[in-house]
């Protein structure tokens, strides 16, 4: 297959950005033009774009029990549109946000700590991937982490931040049926969980002989 010849940052113009709010994440709004397909330039596009940043997440995944460590907490916007007898307590992949001057490793071993109580070993970065970028500025750094999933236990979080959290440790089989029948049904999770599935086996081997 040959390569796909693509368009980069020269071929988009940023006309103007104004912030529209500044608070927990910062929401702009942003007018700008484009190169198109067909030659020519495109007439000025106007979006909204949400500022979130960076994130890091972690598939903590203990090899000898063949068990991934989960955590579970309210997320307001599986709440603000409900669907019925579904729960907006979501189960997720250890994760946390990137601060300025922060590295992802970083954060996916402090979050692992803080969320789930476990110390990480073998961290490996696995992808990075733009989460909804037509409207939202998040890039998002995938790990995986080899952990003792019976440290792994109890409600975590940061009261300052109003944190809740609910940690769990489940089969990877386990896990694994519970996204395909829709129970874990965020990006993240189902992301992690499917990267999992289809690596585990060298993941067991590699650590084994670690």
């Amino acid at each position: 297959m040959s390569e796909i010849q693509q368009f980069n940052q020269r071929d988009i113009e940023i006309l103007n950005e104004e912030v529209v709010y500044d608070g927990f994440f910062t929401l702009k709004k942003i007018q700008f033009k484009h190169k198109l397909f067909a030659d020519g330039e495109s007439g000025v596009v106007t979006r909204e774009l949400l500022i979130k940043g960076a994130a890091a997440a972690v598939i903590a995944y203990d090899p000898k029990k063949d068990s991934v460590v989960l955590v579970e907490q309210v997320r307001i916007g599986a709440a603000y549109h409900p669907e019925p007898n579904r729960s907006p307590w979501l189960l997720e992949l250890i994760a946390g946000m990137v601060e300025k001057g922060e590295q992802p490793e970083e954060v996916a071993l402090r979050e692992s700590e803080e969320e789930a109580g476990v110390s990480v070993k073998n961290l490996t970065h696995c992808l990075s991937v733009w989460d909804s970028p037509g409207g939202v500025v998040e890039r998002i750094h995938l790990f995986v982490g080899e952990v003792d999933s019976s440290k792994a236990k109890g409600i975590h979080g940061l009261a300052c931040e109003n944190e809740d959290i609910r940690v769990h440790v489940v089969k990877r089989e386990q896990a694994y049926q519970w996204m395909c029948e829709g129970k874990i049904d965020n990006g993240i999770a189902v992301m992690g969980l499917q990267w999992l599935q289809l690596n585990y086996a060298q993941l067991q081997q590699r650590w084994q002989r670690s």
